[in-house]
């Protein structure tokens, strides 16, 4: 028989009151408050999008029908060989493909990178443990960061710098030390000083060549410097080779992993966006130390289930069958190029040809350099130009005073837009 309530002074304790008096209702509701969404503090370290105000004037000339020619975005405007077309469609009209997919992407994928690395850097990599398969190599960098970087924790950065070299640290939490890419030679020499004396001392080393969006490059002896100083210091080295596949003149972009004791202490980034047009495919590749590799397959498995098998079986054909092609769109931005900086320095600008990438770096030139800042330079180009372009500014404090030009247009719309520039420039213009 249970016991009465009455004896169970627990309950009785959590029971109503029932002779408390009622509580009078308000006659008017409390003044209401503005709903706020407070950001994480990383987004909070994050500066206002450098390159809204171009884009916003892009857009609404465009809308108001003017033909604008845009060299602001590295975005390739070739398709890709139609073989990997051919391959992507065949693949995605069978029904296996359309599950999830492995994070770190397919074997054969995989072992497709090795085999690239091996036939045309001589570099080893196990495909199992060496090698990731990354949704482009931004978000492989991005969550490579999130794996390595932590509050007080600090990675050296080339200086200009491609934004998310930047922004991908610090949305991580850690902490950048930036350095001129200028001088290859300087680089390192400062990379040593600042790991002399800095305390506690920098955690990653981020290079970037062929660099964007200086196109600086180096030679290989310079990734030997890189490996040397690691050991020495204790540093890991994350190595973005965006640009491996577009190169000119005879110029071979040279892999960091090609560097004895390369695979000791860093990775490389490559990606089949630029060379290889299948940039909205967002095919990246990780390659290198096991450990660094593990760490960023284990990010990405809380993150993704990985890129659509389909677009990864086009894409071990794009590697195996498709290398002409590739060596093709190099010569195709070769021309570009001569063309874009032939035109420049016509118009007297000071500007040298890149041996590689997809950009032109060109200082900008008297008297507006002393007259205004980058971005309203470029801005000019913009309003009065019908010229998209990149301000220096925009990739940090050490591009200011020059533009980065992508080589996207063909020939043809490149030398039309070096007349418009010459037009917007020209004295009757200034005065």
């Amino acid at each position: 028989m249970s016991e009465p309530l009455s004896d169970h002074p627990q309950i009785l304790s959590d029971t109503p009151n029932i002779d408390a008096p009622p509580i009078d209702t308000p006659t008017t509701d409390p003044e209401p408050k503005p709903f706020e969404v407070q950001f994480a503090t990383r987004v909070n370290r994050l500066p206002p999008y450098m390159f809204g105000r171009i884009n916003n004037s892009l857009y609404q000339k465009r809308r108001a029908g003017d033909d604008v020619i845009d060299l602001g975005m590295g975005n390739p405007s070739d398709p890709p060989d139609p073989l990997v077309i051919e391959k992507l469609h065949t693949a995605a009209a069978d029904p296996g493909n359309h599950g999830y997919s492995k994070s770190n992407g397919i074997a054969n994928l995989r072992r497709e990178l090795a085999s690239k690395y091996y036939r045309k850097y001589g570099v080893n990599l196990d495909p199992e443990h060496e090698t990731i398969a990354c949704l482009g190599s931004k978000e492989g960098f991005s969550h490579m960061c999130l794996a390595l970087m932590g509050a007080g924790d600090t990675a050296i950065i080339p200086s200009p710098f491609f934004p998310v070299h930047m922004y991908g640290v610090i949305l991580a939490g850690g902490n950048v030390v930036s350095l001129d890419v200028a001088d290859p030679n300087k680089f390192l020499r400062d990379v040593a000083f600042t790991c002399e004396n800095m305390e506690p001392k920098p955690k990653v080393l981020i290079v970037n060549y062929p660099h964007n969006p200086t196109s600086a490059v180096i030679e290989p002896d310079f990734f030997i410097d890189v490996v040397r100083l690691a050991k020495k210091y204790g540093f890991l080295v994350i190595h973005d080779f965006a640009y491996a596949d577009v190169a000119f003149d005879g110029y071979l972009p040279p892999s960091f992993l090609a560097a004895p004791g390369a695979k000791d202490v860093g990775v490389e980034f490559t990606t089949m966006s630029k060379g290889y047009n299948m940039a909205g495919w967002r095919v990246g590749f990780c390659a290198g130390n096991s450990e660094m590799i593990r760490g960023l397959a284990t990010i990405k498995g809380y993150y993704d289930y990985g890129m659509f098998q389909a677009v990864q079986i086009a894409a071990i054909v794009a590697m195996r069958e498709t290398e002409a092609t590739v060596a093709k769109q190099s010569e195709i931005y070769q021309g570009r190029r001569d063309v874009l900086v032939g035109g420049l320095k016509r118009l007297g600008w000071n500007v040298n040809p890149p041996k590689a990438g997809m950009f032109v770096w060109a200082e900008v030139p008297e008297p507006w350099k002393s007259s205004m800042s980058t971005m309203d330079f470029a801005m000019k180009l913009l309003e009065e130009g019908n010229v998209a372009v990149s301000p220096g500014s925009g990739f940090g404090s050490g591009g200011e005073g020059f533009l980065r030009m992508s080589l996207v247009e063909n020939e043809q719309r490149l030398r039309q837009a070096v007349r418009q520039i010459g037009k917007c420039l020209s004295p009757q213009a200034v005065a």
